[in-house]
């Protein structure tokens, strides 16, 4: 049996030139220009409104030691909306590129959050934070554009092995049995996706466009990873264990701040209506084809007491790909699991 705090000991080191043992190393696409991003630096620009007005009274400066403050006022309500007219490219949503030694200098950009679930079983999540996420073009239009990005992985272990790893990808995502991953030594290796940070246990294209299937193809809704530049998240991190039962959140360094964990509302715009001039849409009324959408809640929104390794969704079975590099065949037997006779 391991407990968190000897998940900690063995995969979170002392000082940054001592390796973990199973932490998530992710490759950034080489075209990315939207980098892993400082989650403070996020409330320096950006403001707390609902519906478009600001909150009356909110904490100004607002910090990650006062974010879950804005909970009393309708919190799920509140989106933190750029101070700044996002069609000018501000130049804080790129965030910022890992250097040489794959950390994020000055800026930490990752989220680590142990949850000790008993009887042997921990689950670790490495959650990714982009100050902007830009989600493609359709038909020749940007489409899924907006401020603020979580994206994860969460590794499973079993008696202090790991055993499964989920991948996050547009409200949902794929897993993988640890032992089937790209590693360099025991250390998984993810692909993040160009713009949208979507995070995949490969490179090349991944094909999203039929929801919850993701195929090693172009279509419609495709993802693009590569190794671009590699990134180091836990060098630049806050790390945390987080209580079920209580649902309280306790930093392994004192220093790090908790409650802007406890904040439900969003990381950035609401999504702009269709009389907006910034807003476009390839189809009136439909949502996933707007330029501009609503920003993410934060990473206690990713059900981080899962009784599975993948999160709870209607209609999904949770079960482990076939291979890292997409398991085509099995994928689209589940699409046409309806179908008996075609396979």
């Amino acid at each position: 049996m391991v407990s968190a705090i000897g998940f900690i000991a063995l995969n979170v080191p002392k000082q940054k030139d001592l390796p973990p043992a199973t932490a998530p190393l992710v490759w950034l696409h080489p075209e990315d220009t939207y980098f892993p991003s400082d989650i403070a630096a996020q409330l320096l620009h950006t403001k707390p409104q609902i519906n478009f007005a600001d909150v009356p009274g909110y904490p100004n400066p607002l910090t990650l030691e006062n974010l879950d403050s804005l909970n009393a006022n309708k919190g799920s309500d509140v989106y933190l909306t750029s101070v700044d007219d996002l069609t000018t490219a501000p130049a804080w949503l790129n965030g910022v590129k890992p250097d040489k030694s794959h950390t994020t200098v000055g800026a930490i950009s990752a989220t680590v959050i142990v949850n000790d679930r008993g009887n042997g079983q921990v689950d670790a999540f490495y959650m990714y934070f982009n100050a902007y996420n830009y989600g493609g073009r359709i038909l020749g239009q940007n489409v899924n554009e907006h401020v603020g990005d979580w994206e994860h992985n969460m590794i499973r272990f079993i008696n202090g092995k790991p055993q499964e790893v989920w991948f996050s990808q547009h409200g949902f995502g794929e897993l993988f049995l640890y032992d089937k991953l790209e590693k360099q030594g025991n250390r998984p290796v993810v692909y993040s996706a160009k713009g949208s940070h979507a995070v995949y246990a490969s490179s090349g294209n991944h094909d999203h466009t039929i929801p919850n299937v993701v195929l090693p193809s172009k279509g419609v809704l495709t993802d693009t990873t590569g190794q671009g530049t590699l990134w180091d998240p836990i060098l630049s991190a806050y790390f945390y264990s987080f209580d079920a039962k209580t649902e309280n959140f306790t930093a392994y360094n004192p220093a790090h701040p908790t409650a802007w964990l406890r904040y439900t509302g969003r990381w950035g715009d609401q999504q702009y209506p269709s009389n907006d001039p910034r807003q476009d849409q390839i189809i009136p009324g439909v949502d996933a084809t707007a330029r501009f959408t609503g920003g993410p809640a934060g990473p206690a929104s990713k059900q981080l007491n899962r009784s599975q390794p993948c999160p709870e969704v209607d209609g999904y079975i949770c079960q482990n790909q076939t291979e890292s590099a997409g398991g085509f065949v099995d994928k689209v037997k589940d699409a046409f699991s309806g179908i008996k006779d075609i396979f």
